[in-house]
């Protein structure tokens, strides 16, 4: 697809500083889009923005400080994104927090409080400003991101995560049956595992025991971010069809990776803390 041809126009992606969100936000940007990158952590946000301004135009992109738990702080994203660009085409609501995988025990209540208003109030909050803007212009896209624990799986330590998840699919659904009389399009991303800071900081603050229960299978499963996120958005900017469910990982495509020996032999996780755990 070329640059003249990007169908997204305007892409805002919460929780973009870095990992999954910032994979996302270099993806549009080579498919031509604009992008709003969003995050809390001043520091993390200016070093995104360097990193983009060493790969694409300026004029392409901005980003801004955004706490997706305050109400106030997401809908000054949605304002300042229409001023510069003028219209927002597609939100992502990718902003999320995973706690260390322990026992649900001994997880701490700010890890819980932090992981379930990011991913649960954030994504809520963000969906709400989101529809109210693209109501009032006419058109637009809203995905929200999925991840382990939507479909109901369960792995040790992974209790809270996953049930925050889990409840984000709910909502996606229950939002497509409030919003399929209106023009607005909403649906979901299921990106897998991905290699991110994010997921390497979860599993080595953890319990190493789950890691290594679950390391064979994970090493099938993960892949790196410019992969998964170039494939996303191009399935974003093609989509028509509202209650989208855009799956990188499908069971078929699981299934030839165990008859492939590449898939045996590789390490997603190297250069990382995991390697070694």
């Amino acid at each position: 697809m070329s640059l003249s041809n990007c169908e997204a126009g305007c892409v805002v992606i919460t929780g973009s500083t870095k990992g999954i969100g910032l994979a996302l936000a270099h993806a549009f940007l080579d498919l031509g889009c604009s992008v709003v990158i969003a995050g809390r952590n001043v520091e993390h946000l200016n070093h995104a923005l360097s990193y983009l301004e060493t790969h694409f135009n300026k004029e392409k992109f901005i980003g801004l400080c955004c706490n997706v738990t305050q109400i106030a702080d997401v809908q000054t994203l949605w304002d300042r994104a229409i001023q510069h660009f003028g219209q927002i085409n597609v939100w992502i609501n990718n902003a999320g927090s995973c706690h260390p995988t322990k026992e649900f025990i001994d997880l701490q209540p700010d890890e819980l409080k932090t992981t379930i208003s990011t991913n649960i109030l954030g994504t809520m909050l963000g969906s709400q400003v989101a529809l109210k803007g693209m109501l009032k212009q006419g058109y637009g896209q809203i995905f929200n991101m999925e991840g382990w624990g939507s479909n109901g799986e369960w792995s040790a330590g992974m209790t809270a995560y996953a049930t925050t998840k889990r409840a984000v699919s709910y909502f996606s659904k229950a939002l497509y049956k409030e919003t399929k009389s209106t023009p607005i399009l909403t649906g979901t991303l299921s990106p897998g595992m991905v290699a991110t800071d994010l997921l390497v900081s979860s599993w080595t603050h953890g319990n190493i025991q789950n890691w290594k229960k679950m390391k064979r299978l994970f090493f099938f499963v993960i892949d790196p971010p410019e992969v998964v996120c170039a494939y996303l958005a191009k399935q974003i900017i093609q989509n028509k069809k509202a209650n989208r469910r855009i799956v990188w990982i499908t069971p078929w495509k699981l299934f030839l990776r165990f008859l492939q020996p590449y898939y045996w032999r590789r390490n997603p996780v190297k250069g990382t803390a995991l390697e070694h755990l």
